[in-house]
């Protein structure tokens, strides 16, 4: 049967009842078009059926997030794992930053597969957390709740893409993130308000620069020293100071310091394993 005499077929039939057609393999190619044109064809005798399309669920983007989210029910449901049921916010931290850093690790890596799966366990932390807090008496929310809200704070910090605001680089859009995040955060009573405390030291000093610098603030950071001395700094508050000095260096030269340190160390292990292999 041809997608035409196939298109009659079933809009006759529609019009005295409901008709689910289950698509071939192929997805029955013509059907669509065709269903289009005899229903317009008909429209002058005959009424229009109304044709709703299903897409089937496993092809449909995100389909397996629904799988993660039973699965994670079920570890947390009694008769599930004990380890997982005993788990809270506060002990799942640690393994969070431990998932994030093994992320890092698989970017920088290039290797394909071990990225997908470090992403995978990241996702299974967000999935995780979320879960528990389904189970909090005074305040519980769920995955959807942590999933519109990204989604609205994504269409109302990209007004260019959603709305009629104009940002053509990424420079203006940038500045126009900050703007709406200033507006949004208005009720901050200082500028380092809401930086996360517990990030690694160097890429904490580097957001309360940057945010310092945002802000209009001008406060003296330490001087780099003319001439290094060792003995000048012995100390953990002369180190500090000198690190932050460091820190503003890089700041100034658009150079990442955290990234710089960790190039540094990662270049250092491979000296030590030369050593080592001789």
């Amino acid at each position: 049967t041809g997608p035409g005499a196939l298109a009659r077929r079933l809009l006759e039939r529609a019009r005295t009842g409901l008709v689910v057609w289950l698509a071939a393999t192929d997805d029955d190619p013509g059907l669509g078009p065709a269903l289009a044109r005899v229903a317009a064809g008909d429209q002058d005798t005959e009424p229009i059926p109304e044709i709703e399309l299903l897409p089937g669920a496993w092809d449909l983007p995100g389909a397996r997030l629904l799988d993660l989210v039973a699965v994670m029910d079920r570890l947390r449901s009694p008769g599930g794992c004990p380890w997982d049921a005993e788990q809270t916010h506060e002990s799942l931290a640690r393994y969070l930053v431990e998932e994030t850093y093994e992320l890092v690790d698989a970017i920088d890596s290039g290797d394909r597969e071990h990225l997908r799966e470090e992403l995978g366990d990241v996702l299974m932390q967000v999935f995780f957390h979320a879960r528990v807090a389904e189970e909090d008496e005074a305040d519980p929310f769920s995955i959807d709740d942590v999933a519109g809200g990204i989604v609205d704070k994504l269409i109302s910090r990209h007004p260019h893409v959603f709305a009629d605001v104009e940002a053509d680089t990424p420079e203006a859009v940038e500045a126009n993130w900050d703007a709406l995040k200033a507006a949004e955060k208005s009720d901050r009573d200082s500028a380092l308000d809401g930086v996360a405390a517990s990030q690694p030291a160097l890429a904490l000093a580097a957001k309360y620069l940057s945010r310092t610098r945002k802000a209009g603030l001008t406060v003296p950071t330490p001087e780099l020293p003319t001439a290094f001395a060792d003995d000048a700094y012995t100390g953990p508050e002369a180190i500090g100071d000198l690190l932050l000095a460091v820190t503003e260096l890089a700041a100034r030269r658009g150079v990442d310091a955290e990234i710089a340190l960790r190039a540094a160390t990662l270049r250092h292990g491979d000296r030590v394993r030369a050593a080592e292999a001789r």
